[in-house]
């Protein structure tokens, strides 16, 4: 089965240890948003940067694997890598954690333009942005596992 969430099994075992609403994304997701500060900081930052390093080294989850496929980023060109490498490294030094984006619901010009949007936000901004996107893979992983 693929996890929803990336290396964060904790977030599914403690949606397991309440009861359930009936609708498990909400449950799960009323987790991360009970999460403290530093738990929700390590759920993001369990996630592999875009076109990064577990891409060209085969670490990937499986399921990060075919999403990152699905939106083309496991096709780019040189310059593409190399642009997305520069906005990964700013992003990173800006925020400390990787960007996030539900890749099966955009395009390399759509992930592109998010990463470079999302650079002026301030990082309070940017963690709810980088939860919200993971919600949205969350619910796509649900509907796949169904």
């Amino acid at each position: 089965m693929t996890a929803l969430f990336e290396h964060s099994p904790w977030v599914e075992a403690r949606a397991d240890a309440q009861p359930s609403s009936g609708d498990r994304h909400a449950d799960l997701m009323a987790v991360v948003a009970a999460a403290n500060g530093e738990e929700r900081l390590a759920l993001i930052r369990a996630h592999p940067e875009l076109a990064g390093k577990a891409a060209i080294d085969g670490t990937l989850t499986r399921a990060s694997a075919a999403e990152q496929a699905s939106a083309g980023l496991d096709r780019l060109t040189p310059a593409e890598f190399a642009r997305f490498h520069d906005l990964n490294a700013r992003y990173r030094a800006r925020f400390g954690f990787p960007f996030i984006i539900c890749v099966r619901l955009t395009d390399k010009a759509g992930i592109l333009a998010a990463m470079e949007a999302r650079l002026a936000n301030d990082p309070d901004s940017e963690i709810a942005a980088a939860i919200d996107e993971i919600g949205k893979i969350t619910r796509l992983r649900l509907e796949d596992a169904a």
